[in-house]
């Protein structure tokens, strides 16, 4: 006869029930999570122009966006080095500022001490606003010498907008620093379309899918 055991027989963990597969299972589960939340954009960055009538509207409403976006009011603090742009003919910074870590310049030359919180008075003098800054250098959000669509996929990738889903975006429209694109002081050019229209163009293209152009 077969001796008998004393107790019950240890149970075998399968692997998927090993402490350390739930914790990766988590991890994974928890960047699936955010993915499907709006948090990455990979999926939203590769949208090209289609027959369907939503993609179709968001481009063109993109090209509103891209007339502004190009335009000096724009482009000038969107520079591709580390020197803003000035006046309508987007020229580098006669004072030479230089970007820094936060975008607000660097040593004793910091953008605050000309660009004050309101516009200086006269014909050419430094605009103002409070939050008046380059994006910062890890984040420099360049528009000069971009494309339409290079800009439109750039805007639309939360690893490069300044980590923005899609409601930041839309309220990004609003900021006051993108409302004193049209509020500049005497001697400027304003954007080519109204604030309105450019916000009503920026929501459309958005709610429509961010649709990027085909070129």
């Amino acid at each position: 006869m077969k001796p008998k055991l004393m107790g019950k027989a240890p149970v075998r963990k399968l692997a998927f029930q090993h402490p350390k597969f739930l914790i990766i299972a988590a991890l994974a589960g928890l960047v699936i999570g955010l993915t499907a939340n709006g948090l990455n954009y990979d999926k939203q960055i590769r949208k090209t122009a289609t027959n369907r009538p939503d993609s179709i509207a968001s481009v063109a409403a993109f090209g509103k966006v891209y007339k502004v976006l190009k335009s000096p009011r724009c482009m000038n603090c969107h520079p591709a080095g580390n020197i803003p742009l000035q006046g309508d003919d987007s020229h580098l910074h006669t004072m030479s500022p230089i970007r820094g870590k936060d975008g607000k310049g660097v040593y004793a030359m910091k953008c605050a001490n000309c660009h004050q919180a309101t516009n200086s008075p006269g014909v050419g003098t430094p605009p103002g606003n409070p939050n008046w800054a380059l994006p910062p250098e890890d984040m420099k959000m360049v528009f000069q010498g971009k494309s339409a669509r290079e800009l439109a996929l750039q805007i639309m990738d939360y690893k490069r907008n300044g980590h923005k889903n899609k409601a930041q975006l839309i309220a990004h429209a609003r900021d006051t620093l993108v409302k004193a694109g049209w509020n500049m002081g005497d001697g400027r050019k304003p954007p080519p379309i109204a604030y309105k229209e450019f916000v009503a163009a920026w929501d459309e293209w958005i709610n429509k899918g961010g649709y990027a152009p085909g070129k």
